[in-house]
């Protein structure tokens, strides 16, 4: 497959850590990374459909562990939290968009590459998303002990407690706020980062820095991606996170696509990873 082509104007570049500059993007480009993605969840079912029934396996045992640990009440706050992890469940699938834009064999062990080739850095990201992912949790356990004196509402109250209460709206503000403020946090470092390592032997801090100064460049653009990402995501989460298992992979296709609209690589002075296996 040919490589996802971006028509950028000259003057929409700036120069970049290690040669990679930053594309100023549009948001018509979001509708043409979803059809990239489409395209590639189409060339690559097998693979897609595995890493979707994952999270949506995934998904099950976290709520039945939660209900039976009698915790109910963190199955919205873990829902939300799940997008904070998605970008790194999707190295695989970055991995396969990868290998069809340079026309390799595709397969599930050859998506695995993604893991295995920059272990260290994708680990070391993966730790900060763990921990915003925690810090989050902490803080919906908090704003249920504040909103409701420190007694957390039982199942059978609990979604007229959580929506419909004196206090629900106040609750769900807070929460949205403080949660969409981690959200947008790890989005912007995400964004780029991770499928940078993938792709290229960059440290974790200059694949940071890049993904932020991408952010902060485009960040009207990137705002209304993620705003499409959430929207994706939830729809696949109602369905008893049966949609999971094709929203995920079609939005971890797209994201790859994301990627290589908003950096140009072509002048990187670091190289692409090689290939684990053939």
């Amino acid at each position: 497959m040919a490589e996802t082509i971006i028509e950028t104007p000259e003057n929409t570049v700036e120069p970049s850590l290690h040669g990679i500059t930053i594309r100023t993007i549009t948001t018509d480009q979001s509708g043409s990374w979803l059809q990239a993605g489409w395209r590639d969840f189409k060339q690559t079912p097998a693979i897609g459909l595995t890493y979707g029934a994952f999270c949506v396996i995934a998904g099950w045992l976290v709520v039945l562990s939660i209900f039976q640990t009698g915790q109910p009440y963190l199955t919205l706050p873990l829902a939300a939290g799940f997008m904070l992890l998605a970008p790194l469940v999707a190295v695989g699938l970055y991995e396969t968009s990868r290998r069809l834009e340079m026309g390799e064999n595709v397969t599930i062990w050859h998506s695995l590459n993604g893991f295995r080739r920059n272990p260290g850095q994708i680990g070391a990201i993966g730790v900060v998303l763990m921990l915003f992912f925690l810090a989050w949790t902490r803080i919906a356990m908090l704003l249920f002990a504040l909103f409701y004196n420190g007694t957390m509402p039982s199942l059978d109250v609990l979604i007229w407690e959580t929506f419909f209460s004196r206090d629900a709206m106040t609750f769900l503000i807070t929460g949205s706020i403080l949660g969409g403020a981690l959200a947008f946090i790890v989005f912007a470092i995400s964004v780029v980062s991770i499928p940078l390592l993938v792709d290229r032997d960059v440290d974790v801090i200059s694949a940071v820095i890049i993904s932020v100064n991408a952010f902060r460049k485009n960040w009207k653009v990137l705002v209304g991606w993620a705003a499409v990402i959430a929207i994706l995501a939830a729809c696949g989460m109602v369905v008893l996170m049966f949609g999971l298992a094709v929203i995920m992979p079609l939005l971890g296709y797209s994201s790859w696509h994301a990627y290589r609209g908003i950096v140009d690589t072509s002048q990187s002075d670091v190289p692409r990873l090689r290939r684990q296996v053939p």
